[in-house]
């Protein structure tokens, strides 16, 4: 018994020690990125529009060449949402194909476009979230109207490479935001 015993334990650690012999490649690995828990406040400037944003891991930057369009700025991760405000003239058809037309510049590169449709009646808010999946320069679009007045659109654009397994987790966590945005954009 004690020869069969000791037959077992060197077979298996001869068995243990040849087979960590031979390298085994590692899949590629990403960094960990750690995505801060969020606290939203009113963007309440003297503009035709307000909205929350995340204003403890963002910030809004004005561009200064039009007073109504702005960015929301995310240094931690390297991202931006460009937004554009424009008065509707009678051009609500135009300018909304024109954002239609901007997203789905984004095929040959897509894996799949999905439009998701969002309404606030009681704000008269009313609006379009793309998701643009694949790796695409931007992931993420909206449009907001309120069909008479007031056209709002944003798009989610990181400086960096796109690579769609590596930022997954960043976009889930922008899209909270960019949802939230939309659901408290009140026109002034």
């Amino acid at each position: 018994m004690k020869t069969l015993n000791k037959i077992i334990g060197l077979s298996l650690a001869a068995l243990v020690l040849t087979a960590c012999s031979h390298p085994i490649p590692k899949p590629k690995g990403y960094f960990r990125i750690e995505l801060k828990e969020k606290n939203y406040e009113r963007y309440n400037e003297p503009v035709p529009y307000s909205f929350e944003y995340a204003h403890n891991v963002s910030r809004v930057v004005r561009q200064n060449d039009n007073e109504d369009w702005f960015d929301i700025a995310y240094p931690l991760y390297n991202a931006r949402i460009y937004c554009s405000y424009m008065p509707v003239k009678n051009n609500l058809y135009e300018v909304i194909e024109d954002a239609r037309e901007f997203v789905y510049k984004h095929t040959i590169k897509a894996d799949a476009i999905t439009e998701q449709p969002f309404e606030n009646p009681d704000e008269q808010v009313y609006g379009i979230l793309y998701e643009i999946k694949g790796n695409t320069a931007s992931s993420i679009q909206f449009v907001l109207t309120d069909s008479t007045r007031h056209y709002l659109r944003g798009a989610l654009y990181f400086n960096n490479k796109p690579n769609k397994d590596s930022l997954a987790p960043v976009i889930a966590y922008m899209k909270e935001d960019i949802v939230h945005l939309m659901e408290t954009t009140q026109w002034k």
